[in-house]
């Protein structure tokens, strides 16, 4: 059967439902009437970051190229020019480099505080997201102007929810890619003509200047996707941070517990709410060659998603896998195929998320605030999370009043 109207109205839960109810690890299914497989658990992910097996080009729809990833990115290459492009990203991935991060984060949270003590009420998914906007501008070294924030902020959101969607929705997030990459195409022209060289001190100059395999400077408009690549992702964080702060409100025993603690339990609690809550549903390869795996043959050409939500509440992996409970990764196994919430093998040679370090480290510093120097209100609202909307926020996108700025860890209601 076609598969795809089941993913528009289940989201996340239509493979996750199918892998239950057959008891299975492989499903046999149709995407845009075309025959498709997908997989869940460790030992899939294992074989599907395996490159000699899958190759990432061609495999992600057009629709999400043209909305969430961009035309010529790093997510759609294979072999050397994958591994020398990625290379690109993770030297920005250094300790020097993400404490410039954090630093940048932090500032503009702070200040951000600061304004929301004099609102009687504000939307934190929304304020969350100009916060991570902001400091991932200034880690890149984008030059925004007070009057475009909000708009370019919109933006890089409207990639982000609009990528699963059809209809004005899908369309709306191509209008915002269109936009959102001949912004910074101009940026990298003017980066180009003042002639900056390649070890400039921002990163927006070092990705100017980057020059491929065949030591020939990417096209302008490929820059742009990249650099979309950094920012796009960071503001996406916003939703592990409000998915922290639902977390503690849903689960006040840990709130006493990451005050008094001096271990990593603030560590464990974000990697919980990474696997926990709705990221991304899955990610997909083609075939190179045909092999088979548990009497399936697996065809040359053929579309494989593996689906990383499923993963992530997959009963043989994590014991009761629909309960939060942040001390199981106290003694998680550190394995880079059974935790994967942002892509699964080795972060240089796979398509495991470059940013990862950034979205754990992002996320304890705003848990750290949210338990620690701010006291708050959450009133009634509908913090239902639907998984049929990909991707997933709380409905009412967790609204706060009664915000104060505090050092004496106030019990928040």
């Amino acid at each position: 059967m076609e598969s795809t109207p089941g993913i528009l109205y289940k989201g996340y839960n239509y493979f996750h439902e199918q892998f239950q109810k057959q008891e299975t690890d492989l499903l046999k299914v149709r995407l845009f009437l075309k025959k498709a497989l997908v997989m869940r658990g460790e030992e899939a992910a294992e074989i599907f970051y395996d490159d000699s097996r899958f190759s990432r080009e061609g495999a992600t729809p057009k629709r999400f190229k043209k909305t969430l990833l961009g035309k010529g990115g790093v997510q759609g290459l294979d072999g050397d020019e994958h591994v020398h492009r990625k290379r690109m990203f993770m030297q920005e991935m250094n300790p020097d480099s993400l404490a410039r991060l954090e630093e940048f984060f932090e500032a503009h949270l702070q200040k951000a505080i600061s304004s929301w003590e004099k609102q009687p009420e504000i939307t934190f998914f929304d304020e969350i997201e100009e916060v991570l906007f902001r400091a991932a501008c200034d880690w890149v070294g984008v030059p925004v102007k007070e009057d475009e924030v909000e708009q370019r902020k919109n933006e890089l959101s409207e990639l982000i929810d609009g990528a699963g969607r059809v209809g004005p929705g899908h369309y709306k997030a191509r209008r915002a890619r269109k936009s959102s990459e001949k912004w910074i195409m101009k940026l990298v022209r003017q980066k180009r003509k003042q002639k900056i060289n390649a070890s400039g001190s921002s990163i927006l100059s070092r990705f100017s200047f980057h020059r491929n395999l065949q030591n020939k400077l990417l096209d302008r408009r490929i820059v742009a996707v990249e650099i979309l690549n950094l920012l796009r992702p960071i503001v996406a964080i916003s939703r592990y941070i409000t998915f922290s702060a639902l977390a503690l409100h849903e689960n006040p025993q840990y709130r006493e517990r990451l005050r008094k603690d001096t271990s990593k339990l603030d560590l464990y609690f974000v990697q919980e709410v990474r696997r926990f809550y709705p990221f991304f549903p899955f990610v997909p390869a083609k075939v190179n060659k045909e092999f088979e795996w548990k009497g399936v043959k697996f065809p040359k050409g053929r579309r494989v998603l593996l689906d990383l939500y499923a993963t992530q509440h997959h009963e043989k992996i994590w014991s009761n896998p629909n309960v939060f409970y942040a001390e199981r990764f106290s003694t998680w196994n550190g394995s880079a195929f059974n935790f994967i919430p942002q892509g699964g093998g080795d972060h240089v040679h796979n398509h495991r998320c470059a940013g990862e370090w950034i979205t754990i480290k992002l996320t304890r510093i705003a848990l750290n605030n949210l338990v620690e120097k701010m006291s708050y209100h959450i009133p009634e609202q509908d913090l239902k999370i639907e998984l049929s909307n990909i991707p997933a926020i709380p409905k009412s996108r967790l609204k706060m009043t009664n915000i104060e700025r505090t050092l004496s860890g106030i019990q928040v209601l």
